[in-house]
């Protein structure tokens, strides 16, 4: 199967990389992370004016009309750079209400999401070991109305600062279901702690709090915005990976031991290798699984494959990075550290590794693999 990006693709590629080399330096973001919010709002509204936080939604809600193929060739350059902008929960959100909200959702919340001016973030994980397709937060008709009330706990909750509304997994009578909640609500309770990648996360209680639904409960839509989900990490984690490995080589190319580049030792090298194989496999993993999305395949075993690799991998790829440093690399004001962050944080987002191979064992036994 041949992934070479057409030449649309290539342009969105281009055109990110081109903002965030500009924009995300490596004193901007350190800057950025001292922040109250965490979070690179003139980066965002730059990426809003260029027209790339639509560029998945459909043309008649503002958007490029692209879809995820490009999300991900976005979501990799912002991962090359390490930039601190709420790209992927904002996107996952406004793709979620594109395929499964009501005609007056998409059009009071999808042309903000296109430009810029307002955003969306998802709450999907919850604490302890659930599997994120099986909310335990509940959903409850709200009685006399067509609305719904929701009462649980979220955990990590991907950059509530600036999102005007949350998209929140929850079991009804007939499954599980995506609703739509306003930020500051009644019945909405936020704390904030910061992440492994410097970010706020929040933890969301919802006690009754009102709520419309995005789709029908029991429709497939968390299982929909899940796999989209861990698409658009594994694009993000891809771009983390190469960008250490950059790291490393411009590092290694300029260090010297014994009278020459630390680059010609054969040790290090080997590692790299290792590293430039790993990053291959994210590649072609990741595009096989949007490929399969794309298609309206059975996507479920290519998606966990992805998201495993992306995982696994990735994590050991900005490790490696950062080990061949040596003494440098756990410096913080060097920016190789940062890929290891972001790399942990990604990591187990949505599930580790481990719980991404049971799941991926319980899809394989079931039968679910394309022929």
């Amino acid at each position: 199967m041949d992934f070479t990006l057409d030449e649309e693709l290539e342009a969105v590629r281009a055109l990110a990389d081109e903002i965030f080399a500009d924009r995300a330096t490596t004193e901007r973001v350190r800057e950025v992370e001292g922040s109250p919010s965490r979070l690179d709002e003139e980066l965002w509204a730059e990426l809003g004016k260029a027209g790339l936080l639509g560029i998945a939604l459909p043309e008649e809600a503002g958007g490029a009309g692209l879809g995820l193929g490009a999300l991900c060739v976005l979501l990799e350059e912002q991962g090359r750079h390490v930039a601190p902008v709420p790209l992927w929960p904002a996107a996952v959100g406004a793709l979620a209400v594109a395929a499964h909200g009501t005609r007056e959702q998409r059009e009071s919340l999808l042309p903000g999401a296109a430009d810029g001016s307002s955003r969306l973030t998802v709450a999907l994980e919850e604490f302890g070991p659930a599997d994120p397709a099986e909310p335990r937060c509940a959903a409850h008709g709200d009685s006399g109305t067509d609305g719904w009330r929701l009462t649980g706990v979220k955990a990590v909750v991907p950059s509530p600062f600036g999102a005007a509304h949350v998209l929140v997994s929850a079991t009804a009578g007939q499954g599980p279901g995506l609703f739509l909640v306003a930020r500051d609500a009644e019945g909405v309770a936020w704390e904030t702690a910061e992440t492994t990648t410097h970010d706020l996360a929040g933890t969301l209680t919802l006690d009754g709090a009102p709520a419309q639904p995005v789709g029908t409960p029991g429709d497939g839509a968390v299982a929909w915005t899940i796999e989209r989900a861990a698409v658009a990490l594994a694009a993000v984690q891809l771009g983390v990976a190469q960008g250490a490995i950059r790291h490393a080589v411009t590092y290694l190319s300029e260090r010297k031991q014994f009278g020459r580049p630390l680059g010609t030792f054969q040790a290090v090298q080997h590692q790299l290798a290792d590293c430039y194989i790993d990053v291959d496999a994210m590649r072609v993993c990741l595009w096989q699984a949007v490929t399969s999305l794309q298609e309206g395949e059975d996507a479920a075993a290519a998606v966990l494959v992805a998201k495993w690799w992306a995982g696994d991998a990735g994590l050991t790829v900005a490790h490696r990075a950062q080990h061949v440093h040596g003494g440098i690399g756990v410096d913080v004001d060097y920016p190789v550290h940062r890929h290891f962050l972001w790399a942990r944080q990604i990591s187990g987002t949505l599930g580790g590794p481990s719980a991404d191979l049971a799941r991926l064992g319980a899809v394989i036994a079931a039968g679910r693999i394309p022929g």
